[in-house]
């Protein structure tokens, strides 16, 4: 190994310069850098990218390339088995080194070893870093060993450690070897949709690292200040919007939780040091979720409670259907179905209730809903992804208990109290009074007529009584539990 041998440093989904430990690595090497993209879906397990987030990988790796480009350098893109497309690359380049930073899905483990034990056989150094996690999922552990499975112990034992390591700035210089590998073409690896149904996608967001550091930017100067006291509301701009950016590694925890860190202390007002401190557990809640998803890695496919297993979930594909289209009836529920499907993302109170309704008051399976989160979400997560629907069905770690059913009405008026995230996710109840918004089949017929609305026609009516649905799902989850 001399100085001239280059190193490759393969990309997932840490697609950014900056703080990034593989690339720094990489550039240690000494040699020539060549970033390499392998687009290998059939090698995600049963979780490979949806819809949406297809189109947001895409937007993100034409961003990561334009920004190597301003170094001399670019981005390789390569299609198969990982291992299969580096070895063909360290042949080809004659690299003596390969960096990527680390996964912790089930699939990607279980390649990412496969991969780490043939290169190192071939005598390529190997080098594996995180750059996803403020803390590593084995470096925390219960007194008695076991893993934690409610957040606050898990999240106390965090906070603890040594603070998270400050972040690093992108290398200053980029080496280029003398003559690139082939290359496939972005557009090659078909991420964008044929038919474009993208264009709310394309208004809502930024994606690359450049978006994401403006969004953590407009969240500490216009948001992070009264994040605790607005952040449970849909109709107002009261949360960060960084899980995309987050997902694909355009940017570090650890970049946020410094920046947050520096905001504290530049402010020197005591309504930050409440923000601070709330917006932190949200970064420790998606840290939980991928400490559980290591430690219960059967938990992306299978409820963490086994009682569960024996749950008699409801099949009618007229509820799912209507559920996904934001055709239920309940306004808010409708509401963050819609806002789901034109921009990829959902407020995360929405969330809760949306997946309540589908679990509790349809009876219909979490598997159902978080697989069409998975493909709907530009944020799509396995952990926080599994977290969340396991969560919200009862049967993962922490779970919301089996009688708290949420209550689509009260959710409304308490969360969307003037109204404006139904009227505009729902426009067709633009019209109806607030009294009867979050309720519009109780209003009278001649305040539908005035608002130009018949019930059943231009919205549908509820399809189910969720009084009744409630009675249902008490029932049955409490059998489930004798």
């Amino acid at each position: 190994m001399n100085s001239e041998d280059p190193a490759i440093v393969w990309f997932r989904q840490d697609l950014r310069l900056a703080d990034n430990p593989a690339l720094l690595a990489a550039v240690g090497h000494g040699g020539p850098v060549i970033a390499v993209y392998v687009w290998s879906p059939d090698e995600e397990g049963n979780w490979p990218p949806g819809a949406a987030s297809k189109w947001w990988l895409h937007q993100s790796l034409a961003q990561l390339d334009r920004s190597l480009r301003r170094y001399r350098s670019r981005l390789v893109l390569r299609q198969g088995p990982a291992l299969k497309v580096l070895r063909e690359l360290v042949q080809e380049t004659r690299a003596t080194a390969v960096y990527w930073n680390r996964r912790y899905e089930p699939a990607a483990m279980s390649r990412d070893a496969r991969v780490e034990f043939a290169l190192r056989c071939d005598g390529i150094r190997v080098g594996i870093y995180n750059a996803s996690l403020l803390f590593e999922p084995w470096t925390v552990s219960s007194p008695s060993g076991r893993p934690y499975c409610v957040f606050t112990p898990f999240w106390a034992a965090c906070v603890v450690q040594a603070e998270p390591a400050r972040p690093v700035e992108a290398p200053a210089r980029l080496p280029a070897p003398r003559t690139w590998p082939a290359s496939l073409a972005l557009t090659d690896l078909a991420l964008e949709p044929t038919v474009d149904w993208a264009g709310g996608l394309r208004a809502s967001w930024q994606p690359g690292e450049v978006g994401a550091a403006r969004q953590l930017e407009c969240f500490i100067e216009e948001v992070l200040r009264h994040y605790p006291t607005i952040r449970d509301r849909p109709d107002l701009v009261g949360t960060s919007r960084l899980s995309p950016h987050l997902h694909f590694g355009e940017i570090s925890p650890r970049q946020v939780w410094h920046a947050l860190r520096n905001a504290l202390g530049a402010k020197k007002d005591g309504s930050y040091a409440k923000a601070v401190e709330c917006y932190s557990r949200q970064l420790g809640w998606r840290e939980f979720a991928y400490y559980l998803l290591y430690h219960f890695p059967h938990t992306a496919d299978e409820p963490l409670k086994e009682s569960f297993r024996r749950f008699a979930w409801r099949t009618e594909a007229r509820w799912l259907r209507a559920w996904q289209r934001g055709r239920t009836g309940y306004p808010i529920v409708d509401a963050g179905m819609r806002q789901l499907w034109h921009t990829g993302w959902m407020h995360d109170r929405v969330r809760m209730v949306v997946a309540s309704f589908l679990v509790k008051d349809l009876l219909i399976s979490w598997r159902e809903g978080a697989a069409w989160f998975w493909d709907t979400l530009v944020d799509a997560d396995l952990a926080n992804n599994t977290l969340g629907w396991q969560w919200a069905a009862g049967c993962g770690s922490d779970a919301v208990p089996y009688f708290r059913i949420f209550n689509p009405v009260r959710q409304g008026e308490r969360f969307d109290p003037n109204g404006d995230y139904v009227r505009r996710w729902v426009p067709e109840l633009a019209r109806l009074p607030i009294r009867w918004l979050h309720r519009p089949w109780e209003a009278p017929a001649s305040v539908l007529r005035e608002a130009g609305i018949e019930l059943g026609v231009t919205y549908p009516r509820p399809i189910v009584d969720h009084s009744l649905a409630r009675q249902r799902a008490l029932e049955a989850l409490q059998k489930m539990r004798l």
